[in-house]
Order: C-alpha cells, then sequence, then structure tokens
C-alpha cells in the first residue's frame, strides 16, 4: 500500500524526534564523563538543551498535524545512545571516539532537517519549516563547532596521551 506525502512526512518527523531522543542520551552520558576537556563539555552541555528544545519543536509540529512522537521509537533510540556511549566509555581515546562520532552524527542531523524541510514543502505544511530551520541551524553550528575545534582536541588527547595523563576523557 502507497504511503501519502503527509503519512511520509509525519514518519520522518517521529523518527526525528526519536534521532534527538538518541542525542540527547548521548550528550548527557558525555558531559557526565569528560573531565580534561572543559569547553568540550560545556559546549556539549548547551547543544544537550538544544536537542531538548529541538525534541520539543518536533512534538510541537507533529501536534500540529494532529498526532504525537512514537514513544517506543524514542525508547529504542534512547536506549541505542545510551548503549554507544558504553562503548566509547571503555575505550582509552575516548575522547576521540566520540568527538568523530559526534561530527558524523551532526551531519546526520543535518541532513535530516534539511529532508525534513523538504518534506514539509510538499505536504503543504507552512508551518513547519521555521521551526525546522531553527533547529537545522542549531545543528549546523554544533558542526562547526566540532569541526573547528578537531585537531586542537587531537592535540590535546595526544599531549596527554604521551605524558601518560588521563587522556581519553
Amino acid at each position: 500500500m502507497a504511503s501519502s506525502i503527509r503519512d511520509i512526512y509525519i514518519a520522518g518527523l517521529t523518527n526525528a524526534h526519536a534521532l534527538e531522543a538518541q542525542a540527547i542520551q548521548l550528550i548527557n552520558r558525555q558531559v557526565e564523563r569528560i573531565e580534561n576537556y572543559p569547553e568540550m563539555r560545556e559546549r556539549l552541555r548547551l547543544h544537550g538543551e538544544e536537542s531538548k528544545r529541538q525534541q520539543e519543536r518536533l512534538a510541537q509540529i507533529l501536534d500540529g498535524l494532529g498526532t504525537s512522537p512514537s514513544s517506543i521509537k524514542d525508547i529504542g533510540t534512547s536506549l541505542m545512545g545510551n548503549v554507544a556511549a558504553i562503548g566509547h566509555a571503555l575505550a582509552p581515546d575516548e575522547v576521540m571516539k566520540n568527538t568523530l562520532a559526534n561530527f558524523a552524527f551532526e551531519h546526520m542531523e543535518i541532513a535530516s532537517y534539511r529532508s525534513l524541510l523538504t518534506m514539509a514543502q510538499a505536504a503543504g505544511d507552512t508551518a513547519a519549516p521555521r521551526l525546522l530551520e531553527q533547529s537545522l541551524q542549531e545543528e549546523i553550528a554544533m558542526a562547526r563547532w566540532i569541526e573547528e575545534n578537531l585537531d586542537a582536541t587531537t592535540r590535546r588527547y595526544m599531549q596527554r596521551e604521551s605524558a601518560g595523563q588521563t587522556s581519553g576523557v
């Protein structure tokens, strides 16, 4: 059975809401563990707050369409976020694994919001693009921050590791 444009759009919105649930868990676990990278901890903390607002915006859009987020998807992706964070916590180069994964994750979120903007237009939703664009710009800013700090993070990690200091987090 073919899905309507509206149904496809709603599925995209619920998936994005769940993706933000995953992001929040990943960020929270990282913020709890980071000790030697205070700028990163603070930027992640701020982005965690942004991610919560992004989730709220997505719920607002879904509510305007007469539906709601999928609790099952949210729980599933939250669990995946926690498992991924635990997996990286076991690695001695945790900060590098998290940094690279965060950079990729931000770009997945950027692609998701761009896709949602296209879906909103196709579905005739004129209210959502302003909210989706706000979230998109926050994701772009976070990806840019990671990119701009990648070299410094790598250097700090190598310096601490080669000096025998706690380097991973």
